[in-house]
């Protein structure tokens, strides 16, 4: 059997010769962490030609939401940067809504991928934005270079802003963060000018936090922020009531967000204009009372589009797959197994044709699959925790990393020994395979370059550095809605190979050719 330290040996010789010959011309001299960041000699001309693959042809202005009829209501407006589209439409909905449905307020909303920021023209819309929005909220910005133009676009408006909120992101972006009274600063974080104020000693695991975060890892750096977030309301009882307050709306918010559907951003933003927005808060204009708390799933766990919850149980998993699944596709329970890793962020949106359709596939071809995700960047969790069977033998013949990013680390970097260890001890075939992230469809299929270069990057060649093989493109991006389509085609090909690998997986050495 081929082991994926075999993969891992072979596929870092490969990473190593494709990634200099990918980057060296983009970029001058610059760091792992860094690769993905374009040289400050780019001129002109390649700024303006995405259809050489640098730039998406996407436009922002494509994504923005304006109330038809104001109808004499207050209006606010948001402006958000995510790193990848699936927020795109769950926004969209949850905004729609609020101008169908409320009397007192609407909203204006435009959003950007973070990777358009870099076409000059997009970046400088994005600061007038931002200049005259009401609220800004950013996720997931972990690309150095793009996260530095965000600061600067933001950091100068910030006090004008009614709220800044940032999620997931680097250490200098988060600490852009502004609700009310609450800041990073409240929590004994140096503000703008570097300043502390005396606050209780309890507050200074924030501090010690952000002092260690500049030399953590990306993957490191989000698992932790959650359990700093985690500790906040212990945190909150020490400081005054009123930046207490406005802490636990930061709390909500994010868990909103995680939260990611239509219904849970429409209540967010609510929530928001509610307490902070000028001109609504204190007007009575949105019924408190008729905003919902946040409707959240379990942080990690086993999921499948026909089941009716998400399982934290191996066993209670396979019960229910072999008792109602097998029967219903006609799928043996001892049947070669799929496991497959997926990105939380993309059930929570309901932004998972993409995934389902490979599950459909698979399933119609004989297999059983055991699709498991997390919310975080380490996606090793799920698979230490879900993948074997209670006397420590794995359940799965093949593996299929569905997020396109690094085992550990996601879109910036990788903790490669950390994937190496785990991929080894699981000891099954690896494939990570690619969805489209800053391309649309219609763009990758036009593009002279195929795969965007950054994508290639961070999504090919890091992967492998893991052991990861055979990087099949199986979903698009939809130009329009930013929901991501299964290419079928691919993903044929994507579940034939992932059986293949699960059948040469038990099958001995000697009767393989």
């Amino acid at each position: 059997m081929v082991t994926p330290r075999t993969f891992s040996a072979a596929g870092s010789v490969r990473a190593s010769r494709h990634m200099n010959h990918l980057l060296n011309p983009l970029r001058r001299g610059v760091t792992v962490r860094q690769a993905f960041q374009p040289t400050t000699t780019m001129d002109e001309a390649d700024v303006k030609m995405p259809s050489e693959g640098m730039f998406t042809m996407s436009r922002p202005e494509e994504r923005r939401i304006v109330p038809r009829d104001e109808k004499g209501r207050k209006k606010f407006k948001v402006v958000y940067v995510v790193l990848e589209s699936q927020y795109q439409s769950s926004m969209t909905a949850a905004c729609r809504n609020i101008n169908k449905n409320q009397d007192g307020v609407c909203v204006e909303t435009v959003g950007y991928l973070l990777e358009e920021l870099r076409d000059p023209a997009n970046y400088e819309a994005f600061k007038r934005d931002v200049a005259d929005a009401n609220m800004f909220i950013g996720s997931l910005i972990f690309v150095q270079d793009l996260a530095e133009k965000v600061v600067e676009a933001v950091k100068p408006v910030r006090d004008n802003l009614d709220a800044c909120l940032v999620f997931p992101s680097m250490p200098d972006v988060m600490k852009l963060n502004k609700l009310g009274q609450f800041n990073f600063g409240s929590l004994g974080v140096g503000g703008d000018k570097g300043e502390e104020a005396p606050k209780p000693k309890k507050s200074s695991v924030v501090k010690d936090f952000f002092k260690a975060a500049s030399k953590a890892s990306p993957a490191t750096f989000e698992e932790n922020l959650l359990k700093l977030l985690r500790t906040l309301p212990t945190v909150l009882k020490f400081l005054p009531a009123g930046i207490a307050q406005d802490g636990r709306s930061f709390l909500l918010s994010l868990q909103y967000w995680l939260g990611g559907s239509d219904d849970n951003l429409e209540n967010f933003l609510l929530m928001i204009a509610n307490k902070y927005v000028d001109g609504i808060k204190d007007q009575d204009l949105i019924d408190e009372k008729a905003i919902a708390p946040p409707n959240l799933i379990a942080e990690k766990g086993i999921w499948h589009p026909l089941a009716s919850k998400v399982f934290d149980n191996t066993d209670e998993y396979l019960q229910w797959y072999n008792e109602e699944m097998c029967p219903l596709n006609g799928v043996a329970t001892d049947a070669p197994t799929v496991g497959i890793v997926l990105q939380k962020s993309h059930i929570n949106t309901k932004d998972e044709a993409h995934y389902t359709s490979l599950f459909q596939e698979l399933e119609a071809r004989g297999c059983r699959v055991v699709p498991v995700y997390t919310g975080s960047l380490d996606f090793s969790i799920p698979i230490e925790q879900y993948f074997y069977d209670r006397t420590g033998k794995p359940i799965v013949d093949s593996v299929i990393n569905l997020t396109g990013f690094a085992l550990v680390g996601g879109p910036a970097t990788q903790d490669h020994d950390r994937a190496v260890e785990v991929l080894r001890k699981l000891n099954r075939p690896y494939m990570v395979s690619v969805p489209l992230v800053f391309q649309s469809f219609e763009e990758w299929e036009k593009s002279s370059l195929g795969l965007h270069p950054v994508q290639t990057a961070l999504q090919v060649s890091l992967p492998e550095l893991d052991g990861a093989i055979e990087p099949i493109i199986f979903a698009g991006r939809d130009g329009a809605t930013g929901r991501s389509v299964p290419m079928s085609d691919r993903i044929d090909i994507l579940a034939e190979r992932s059986m293949n690998w699960a059948k040469l997986t038990n099958m001995e050495n000697k009767d393989k050719k």
